[in-house]
């Protein structure tokens, strides 16, 4: 079994902006407060997320996934602004948001996981990039208000990815991401 999510990945043009704008803010968080900043090749959307997907499932997976994507036309999309998991004034997570609501291809990657017999994460999806975690819960308004002030540069979403996660074996203990497949939108 294996613990799998099927993302939106922006393109490295569109990371490194971000990271740039980053880069130069990050010292300000401090050391000291618990900041865990995420690897700008390790930032996606995730659409639906699989606690453990069997082997046996995989080859439907895929297929589903594939039906469900031609369903959806590529779109432009870019990241702008930001937020914080559960608030602001208590956040464990920040984070960067999306132009698109990526509803529709949310709701279709659950729906072809579900048709596959995977179990499926039921939490509210709100679309975002995860860029930080935080140690302790910290009031991160300042935070909100700087990357209220990014947006980025668009461009086409045209595919899906079916991303295998592998927890604690990337550097610093963090997760390595695997594309196990893409699907192309339309």
């Amino acid at each position: 079994m294996t613990r799998m999510f099927v993302a939106v990945i922006p393109p490295e043009p569109i990371t490194d902006d971000l990271d740039e704008f980053l880069s130069v803010r990050r010292s300000a968080a401090g050391p000291d407060e618990g900041w865990r900043w995420t690897l700008p090749d390790q930032w996606h959307l995730t659409l639906a997320f699989f606690e453990s997907v069997p082997d046996r499932s995989y080859d439907e997976l895929c297929e589903r996934l594939h039906a469900a994507a031609e369903k959806h036309a590529p779109r432009e999309s870019r990241i702008v602004g930001g937020g914080a998991f559960p608030d602001p004034d208590r956040a464990r997570v920040v984070f960067a948001g999306l132009e698109d609501s990526f509803g529709e291809l949310s709701r279709a990657a659950r729906s072809a996981a579900s048709v596959a017999g995977l179990a499926v994460d039921g939490q509210r999806f709100r679309p975002h990039l995860t860029l930080a975690r935080l140690g302790r819960p910290t009031n991160v308004t300042r935070w909100i208000r700087v990357l209220d002030a990014y947006a980025g540069p668009s461009w086409t979403v045209t595919e899906l990815a079916l991303v295998e996660s592998h927890l604690g074996v990337g550097p610093g203990r963090r997760p390595r991401y695997e594309v196990r497949e893409t699907f192309p939108l339309g």
